[in-house]
């Protein structure tokens, strides 16, 4: 699998490809929205000379954003047996267990909206948890950039935070558990191939209060249910991206039930290929 890169910056998208970077006017949408992305980008690069790798370098570490544009956040749940458990523990009570049992095996995935550009945290920005939530975790999650032509053209890490406690009290609250200020993360860059990513990549997550490891643990994708053609075709079934959108997989990575996020605590999430992607904890007030 060959690999680009691309980092966005207030002024400059940045592309780094075989150890050089190359810069590129600010316009995300133009650029990334495009079917054949990767051999595209080539012809892009093609005779265009390198910039300074130290002053791209520099300018990642002080201005880098999520790289996402008017594109819409969609998710995918209960890909991953882990998931589908955790669903189905948290939901007991409420008698919606059954649901999440269900959706695991059925044809169609669980698809859902879950943020739009401006809820969404870049790397080494915050993300939220709701005020009224006692049970909060991050979902570490492969998040796919679909073109506005329904095809897979790159991946990035995401995080999508969710409240327990408020998914648990009824299955029906999950735009309230899901969808708020703050409440995903995106970054640090777009991944571009042109081979879909191999099975065996590797989601790590690690959660951190101060500089005490609360969680730790990873998965590869090949553990998901179904495939990432199939989800992005069902999510395409009645709804259009102009720009194109972003689709997270889903997770398997869950920590205990005995743990909640609280304030200042660190998330640190890495998939092989793209990166990490870190991003600290407050409460939405």
């Amino acid at each position: 699998m060959n690999t680009i890169r691309i980092y966005k910056t207030p002024g400059l998208l940045l592309v780094f490809h075989q150890e050089q970077y190359y810069s590129f006017p600010a316009d995300w949408n133009s650029f990334v929205n495009r079917k054949g992305l990767y051999q595209l980008i080539l012809t892009d690069l093609a005779g265009k000379t390198p910039m300074d790798k130290t002053a791209a370098e520099k300018i990642i570490a002080g201005s880098l954003e999520a790289p996402i544009a008017s594109q819409e956040v969609w998710a995918a749940g209960v890909t991953y047996f882990r998931s589908r458990t955790a669903r189905m523990e948290e939901s007991e009570d409420a008698g919606g267990a059954t649901f999440y049992d269900k959706v695991y095996v059925a044809e169609r995935p669980e698809l859902f909206f879950k943020a739009t550009p401006g809820r969404v945290s870049g790397h080494k920005q915050t993300v939220y948890i709701r005020e009224d939530s006692s049970w909060d975790v991050p979902e570490p999650e492969l998040t796919l950039f679909v073109s506005s032509h329904g095809t897979i053209e790159g991946y990035t890490v995401g995080n999508d935070m969710s409240s327990r406690s408020i998914e648990g009290e009824n299955p029906l609250y999950l735009p309230q558990a899901k969808v708020y200020e703050k409440c995903a993360g995106l970054g640090p860059c777009l991944l571009v191939t042109d081979t879909p990513i191999p099975p065996d990549t590797l989601i790590r997550m690690a959660i951190y209060r101060g500089e005490t490891q609360q969680y730790a643990d990873s998965v590869t994708i090949s553990q998901m249910k179904r495939s990432h053609q199939e989800l992005v075709d069902y999510l395409f079934r009645g709804c259009a991206f102009p720009d194109g959108c972003y689709l997270m997989t889903g997770t398997c990575l869950v920590p205990e039930n005995s743990f909640t996020l609280q304030d200042n605590d660190r998330v640190e999430i890495s998939i092989d290929h793209i990166g990490t992607l870190i991003n600290e904890v407050q409460t939405m007030h």
